[in-house]
């Protein structure tokens, strides 16, 4: 079953509550049907097409059973058919009290027939001056949202 995502905030909500389930359908569902869809991790490997990308998550959902991330959504910019997302993750995994983080990762939407779907989902490790400036900031994300992952 095909969901049509009204907004390219809805698709990526869905995105990050399919990685909190360890949903892979439901993660892949937010992508386009397109073979030039791109994932790159905070490993660095360019991944395009759909095979690649979801045999990605499947590993990363069977490696980190426990995932935690907390989003704070900094910056988007929207047209009609183009959403770009500037946000930064902090990683928690398992029952390890120190996060790893946090990353900068930017995602483009692209809306279609079938509503917004996910295009690009870059995610990289931060620069170290933004590490230092988050951490004289305050620790709970601004009009962003908190949520925890599988």
């Amino acid at each position: 079953m095909t969901i049509i995502f009204t907004s390219a905030e809805d698709a990526e909500d869905a995105f990050y509550d399919a990685i909190g389930r360890g949903d892979l359908d439901a993660l892949m569902n937010v992508w386009a049907e397109d073979e030039e869809i791109v994932c790159i991790h905070p490993t660095g490997q360019r991944l395009m097409g759909p095979m690649a990308i979801r045999d990605s998550w499947r590993a990363i959902l069977t490696n980190n059973p426990r995932l935690i991330v907390r989003i704070k959504r900094s910056i988007r910019w929207k047209g009609l058919l183009i959403s770009v997302h500037s946000i930064v993750e902090t990683l928690y995994l398992g029952d390890e009290p120190t996060p790893h983080g946090p990353m900068l990762s930017t995602n483009v939407f692209q809306r279609g027939a079938i509503g917004w779907r996910l295009l690009s989902h870059h995610s990289s490790a931060a620069a170290d001056t933004y590490i230092a400036e988050s951490a004289e900031a305050d620790s709970e994300p601004r009009n962003g949202i908190v949520r925890t992952l599988h």
